[in-house]
């Protein structure tokens, strides 16, 4: 029988259609030709193909060529960029704004790997790390409020035939709608318990234990319980945080070594699936607004959505804002569960 299930944060609604019902083993994907591969820009000694690094860590090496570990650079097709006013205004009754912002691409590592999952967890901690600067740099501008920090894996999730591993980041000049969802129904829940609705969901959820993955001293990854795809995950810290960008080293560390082995058992399970993977986090706070999300830091909860491209969105879902999802997420927390992470790091991959 099929079920409806209802998220308890923004309130969508999402089908779980066991009648559908497709096993783990339905969804391992088709490894990707690497054969049509173009040349990669993005390694060491390419560095002249991309545009000049706004971050990178390096070993006293000269800014623009090899010796880094991580480098961050502007995308050379950028959806909004950061040169200019806002100049909003109205046309009509439509709202219209300069495509303000900043886009930029995160090279995890110099070497031509595709897989997270394939880089030592030291080598992880310092691509977070990254993100933390980013978002801390573009805060200062005044323009912007929002840095969403999101990885394309795969071809059939966005990620292009280069397979060297990236992730981007995009600041806006207002908070994303998808974003602003979450915040709402969060100060909702709020309002009515005096509680952030992410810990409950996690307090719940490992006291149930059907749809946890993995049970770290500092995170929780688990599949939600109106999961809109199969397979699809969300890591969040045990420590209450509305904010990314104050992680400690230490949790970047835990964090690190949680992404690592979540990305090798979806790997393992599903033969390196495409996926996206989004970092939410509270936007910046807006000073000149008064009461501007004045209880963000009691009811929003930082956390990475996972989401395995393994279905097709069609006419139903546009249409309805319904998602039909084949694999109940109590199946997929089981049997990820029974999968081990291998045990590979960047190094080994190149011997």
């Amino acid at each position: 029988m099929p079920e409806l299930r209802k998220d308890p944060v923004i309130g969508r609604w999402v089908i779980i259609a066991t009648e559908r019902a497709r096993r783990p083993d339905d969804f391992r994907h088709a490894s990707e030709d690497s054969t049509s591969e173009p040349p990669c820009p993005f390694c060491i000694g390419r560095e002249h193909e991309t545009p000049p690094e706004v971050y990178a860590v390096r070993d006293d090496t000269v800014p623009n060529g090899p010796g880094w570990k991580v480098r961050i650079v502007s995308s050379i097709a950028p959806a909004l960029r950061v040169e200019g006013n806002l100049d909003r205004r109205g046309v009509g009754l439509y709202d219209v704004m300069s495509g303000i912002g900043a886009h930029e691409v995160v090279v995890e590592t110099p070497q031509h790997v595709a897989s997270v999952a394939q880089l030592d967890e030291s080598q992880i901690a310092l691509v977070l790390q990254g993100y933390v600067a980013r978002i801390a740099d573009l805060a200062r501008d005044p323009r912007l409020k929002y840095v969403l920090i999101f990885k394309n894996h795969g071809y059939a999730a966005g990620g292009g035939r280069v397979q060297h591993a990236r992730s981007q980041l995009i600041a806006t000049p207002v908070t994303p709608k998808r974003v602003k969802e979450e915040l709402l129904g969060a100060r909702r829940y709020f309002e009515y318990k005096e509680r952030c609705i992410f810990c409950d969901i996690m307090k719940q959820e490992l006291a149930e234990g059907d749809r946890i993955v993995l049970d770290h001293p500092d995170f929780v990854v688990l599949t939600p319980f109106a999961s809109r795809f199969p397979f699809e995950l969300w890591l969040l810290p045990k420590e209450h945080s509305p904010d990314f960008g104050t992680i400690s080293r230490d949790k970047v560390a835990s964090l690190a070594s949680v992404l690592k082995q979540t990305m090798g058992r979806l790997g393992v399970a599903l033969n390196d699936p495409p996926y996206n993977y989004i970092l939410h986090t509270a936007p910046f706070r807006v000073s000149r607004k008064g009461g501007y999300w004045k209880t963000l830091d009691d009811d929003y909860h930082w956390h990475i959505e996972i989401m395995p491209r393994l279905i097709r969105v069609a006419g139903f879902e546009w249409g309805s804002g319904f998602y039909i999802n084949p694999t109940p997420p109590e199946e997929a927390a089981r049997y990820l569960r029974s999968v081990e992470a291998p045990v590979t790091s960047e190094r080994a991959a190149h011997a």
